[in-house]
């Protein structure tokens, strides 16, 4: 009997102290929102400058769309400043060092993807602010862009891409927001290369895309000036260097074409008087021909510019033609002497012997 009473006691007092907290965050809560206007810019003074801080972190390199010259990433960007408004003391309020309010009644700086190419220019998904006793917003909003990048793929499979983000205040000049980039210095929280790469973007949470690795991603504070205001308008530019992996293409792609291509120098081993030289360099091309639309599918769909590899195919058709034009012409001359008795020309004969035979080491007599 007497350990229920003691356990009643406990349950009792635990239910105290939750009560009272859940109370004393409600008038915190209710005390910061008095008279908060969230339309205003967190300042004492209209000419006082807001200093508002943004990081980057993707979490996922989506797709790469080469055709469209879009690519897609998962990420995060945080943003941090200092409202002045929300201040308390944490004594006061039992102690309490963090609040989570809605964004939508705060005041949100209104950072926007400068090169964004899908309509959502800003953060769609509206997740909560943390807030500090000493005015410090943290707000780190999840968000999927489709940022504009130009694509070329004149080394494709071998290529890298260059692809940017920028990020930046769409109404406040320099004199009103002034946007700087998050630099963490505490080893912990940047403790490894994977972690920033270049002090730019961050990586920890990131997941490998199959196709392309990001080799660097740093950061850039721009200054920019327009014809139409004098004020200055800062943005960050966050830089991804990317490198496609080439395995995938290696084994479906370059290494057939090779040997394709290899099978075109057999025919200059077969006799002169063999036709098969012509059926073999016909099915060398037939079969090029076959892989070509097979080929088409995994090569970038551009007019800007044409692959390498897709004019080393060219290449090698050409040549193959080329080699079926050299066999008819090796057969024509050999059955015309075989048959009519006549013999090869003599500007034929003098250019075969006299010219072409030193240049292929080969002696007279051969």
């Amino acid at each position: 009997m007497m350990n229920n009473y003691i356990w009643l006691t406990l349950f009792l007092l635990i239910s105290y102290e939750y009560i009272n907290a859940s109370d004393t965050a409600k008038r915190l809560y209710e005390d910061l929102m008095r008279n908060y206007d969230k339309r205003v810019r967190p300042v004492c003074n209209a000419t006082d400058v807001l200093n508002v801080a943004i990081s980057l972190s993707v979490t996922q390199l989506i797709d790469v769309d080469e055709k469209r010259q879009i690519i897609t990433t998962n990420v995060w960007l945080k943003h941090e400043w200092f409202d002045y408004r929300l201040k308390w003391d944490p004594q006061v309020y039992d102690n309490i060092c963090i609040m989570h309010i809605a964004s939508e009644q705060l005041w949100l700086p209104d950072i926007v993807l400068y090169n964004n190419a899908d309509g959502a220019y800003q953060v769609t998904l509206k997740t909560k602010v943390s807030v500090y006793p000493s005015g410090a917003i943290v707000w780190d909003p999840p968000m999927i862009y489709k940022s504009s990048c130009p694509i070329n793929v004149q080394y494709f499979p071998f290529d890298e891409q260059i692809c940017s983000l920028k990020f930046g205040s769409w109404t406040h000049d320099g004199h009103q927001v002034n946007l700087s980039h998050i630099v963490y210095n505490n080893i912990e929280m940047a403790n490894s290369l994977d972690d920033y790469r270049s002090q730019g973007v961050f990586f920890r949470n990131y997941y490998q895309n199959g196709e392309w690795e990001i080799i660097r991603a740093p950061a850039k504070r721009n200054q920019k000036s327009y014809t139409c205001c004098l004020e200055p308008y800062y943005d960050i530019t966050y830089v991804l260097v990317l490198k496609r992996k080439t395995l995938f293409y290696t084994v479906h792609l370059i290494i057939p074409c090779v040997g394709i291509s290899l099978l075109t120098l057999i025919v200059f081993y077969l006799p002169s008087q063999s036709g098969e030289k012509i059926v073999l360099c016909i099915s060398i091309e037939l079969a090029l021909t076959v892989f070509f639309p097979l080929l088409a599918d995994l090569i970038p769909s551009t007019s800007i510019i044409v692959p390498l590899l897709g004019k080393y195919l060219l290449f090698i058709m050409t040549l193959v033609a080329l080699s079926i034009l050299n066999a008819i012409i090796t057969l024509a001359i050999y059955y015309r002497e075989l048959n009519h008795k006549k013999s090869m020309p003599k500007w034929m004969k003098y250019f075969f012997v006299k010219i072409l035979s030193p240049l292929l080491f080969l002696s007279k007599e051969k």
